[in-house]
């Protein structure tokens, strides 16, 4: 028969002094908290900094200058390898705050490279610390006009197909407006993009024919009576100036903080990377008879 017995814990032993340990207090336990939790922000931060300044970055959409591409509330996935980097490359205007932004050195970078005809770009405003996004519809050398609310470029009229007729209340409304929707393609865009126009009578439906200089894109919005783009006076103060009347469309006040101004023609040391994706969407839709909402946006690619 086997002897075999349990061993009790001997008094001091390694059990007994578990039990004896104290337990921490509130206090402490906040303080271990914090110290766990800077170190985990001290770790993530750096890899999210380089994954957003190299890889890829989120940026949401606060305005209807690109519906029906992009609607307000949109998140948008934006590659920022596609034209190179640049002090816009890092995240929270950084680079601009340290280093300064100068429009008039356009090829400054490091890799840079021009865009295609059709891609949607989002970029450092030349006059200011605002992101904007828009529809790059020039490149360096090319010709841009806007007459009658057609667009040219290098003097060929860009045909559009009519849609439909779509009916909405704005974000920043409360009355419906009828919007026309066009499907248009630009030269060596590899598919065609949708646009709105309210009219073909509109602010900057008219303007002169803008030579887009070398290191440097023209851009537009998709929703054209609702953008304010490379098309506005104040983006090309000298030429407004001096030929106010090439838009006849636009009064052309010249006043107010540079600040202020339009984008004109953005330089391609401004582009922070090419919008991909809508992951999602966290706006609603105003609702009113005879208007429509925008289908739900999940993982919807915006370049193919």
């Amino acid at each position: 028969m086997s002897d075999t017995t349990t061993q009790e814990p001997q008094a001091g032993g390694p059990a007994a002094e578990a039990e004896a340990k104290p337990e921490r207090t509130f206090l402490q336990w906040i303080a271990h908290e914090l110290v766990e939790t800077g170190l985990t922000i001290a770790v993530f931060v750096p890899f999210w900094l380089l994954f957003s300044t190299f890889v890829y970055e989120l940026r949401s959409i606060p305005s209807e200058s690109m519906v029906p591409a992009l609607q307000v509330g949109d998140r948008v996935a934006v590659a920022k390898f596609t034209y190179g980097y640049n002090i816009n490359s890092i995240p929270f205007s950084v680079g601009t705050m340290i280093f300064g932004n100068d429009p008039k050195k356009p090829d400054e970078g490091i890799w840079v490279r021009t865009p295609h005809r059709g891609d949607v770009i989002v970029f450092q405003h030349p006059h200011n610390p605002r992101v904007m996004i828009k529809r790059c519809v020039g490149l360096p050398g090319d010709t841009v006009q806007v007459a009658g609310g057609r667009l040219y470029v290098n003097g060929q009229l860009i045909e559009r197909t009519r849609v439909r007729e779509t009916t909405y209340i704005p974000d920043d409304g409360t009355h419906p407006v009828t919007a026309t929707e066009y499907r248009e393609q630009l030269p060596g865009e590899k598919q065609p993009h949708l646009i709105h126009e309210f009219s073909d009578n509109a602010d900057l439906d008219q303007t002169p024919i803008f030579k887009v200089p070398a290191g440097h894109v023209f851009m537009m919005g998709d929703n054209r009576d609702n953008s304010e783009d490379s098309r506005a006076p104040t983006g090309h103060r000298s030429m407004a100036a001096q030929f106010p009347e090439a838009w006849p469309l636009r009064g052309v006040n010249l006043g107010g903080d540079p600040k202020d101004d339009a984008i004109g023609f953005v330089p391609l040391d401004h582009l922070i990377g090419r919008a991909e994706t809508v992951l999602f969407t966290l706006h609603g839709c105003k609702k009113a008879p005879g208007t429509e909402c925008p289908e739900p946006r999940l993982w919807k690619g915006l370049q193919k």
